[in-house]
This record gives C-alpha cells, sequence and structure tokens, in this order.
C-alpha cells in the first residue's frame, strides 16, 4: 500500500467514526421522544395525544434510519480492515472515488445501486 493510499484510508476510517459518533448522540439525544404516548384521557386531549403518536413514529422512523446507517459504516470499516474496500458487494467491480466521496459507506456502485432501486420500485 502507498503511503498516499494509506493516508487516505486513515482519512477515511476517521470520517466514518465521525459519522458514527455523530449518529449515537442523536441516538442518545433523541431516546425521550420514542418513549411510549401516554394515553390518559384526563390528562392530555385527544388532539394532543394524536400529535404525540405522530411525533413518536416519526422518531422512531428517524431512528430505524439512523441505525441502518450505523450498520452501513460499521460494514465499510470492516470492508476497510479486511481489504476489501471500495469494490461493489454485488458485481466486484470498483465504486467510482466520487461515489464513495459522497458516501464512503456506500456498498453498492452506482449500476448496482440503480438495479437495485429499480427493483425495489417495481
Amino acid at each position: 500500500m502507498t503511503e498516499s493510499l494509506g493516508r487516505q484510508l486513515e482519512q477515511l476510517v476517521a470520517r466514518l467514526r465521525a459519522q458514527q459518533e455523530e449518529l449515537r448522540n442523536l441516538d442518545v439525544s433523541s431516546q425521550e421522544s420514542r418513549e411510549p404516548v401516554e394515553l390518559d384521557q384526563s390528562r392530555v386531549g385527544r388532539l394532543s395525544r394524536m400529535d404525540a403518536l405522530q411525533q413518536q413514529a416519526m422518531a422512531q422512523a428517524t431512528a430505524n434510519r439512523r441505525s441502518i446507517e450505523l450498520r452501513k459504516i460499521d460494514a465499510a470499516l470492516d470492508r476497510i480492515a479486511d481489504g476489501d474496500y471500495g469494490y461493489c458487494l454485488r458485481c466486484g467491480e470498483g465504486i467510482a472515488p466520487e461515489r464513495l466521496d459522497l458516501d464512503p459507506a456506500t456498498p453498492l456502485c452506482i449500476n448496482c445501486a440503480s438495479i437495485r432501486r429499480d427493483d425495489n420500485q417495481h
């Protein structure tokens, strides 16, 4: 491995770890908004309960997206450690550096990601 590539990988690992830490901190700080909503009708009006339930559902969906992103980051860090980083998991071709710069945790090249997106839309 060249010194330049080693430096790039170190920077990439630092970037992924920073994203990981940010997502975990956000998850901890939003924990309260995902807790069960109190349904005591004598204390809270019906519209307030409905609003609280909607906010809870949105917070849970956001937490799920964060969890997925954390798993992607963990997998990218594993691929770096294994020496497999930068290659598409579906076709094995190299992932464009611009794509990796945009989303360093992406596991698929643009072609395979497009196929996957099209498959999910049908």
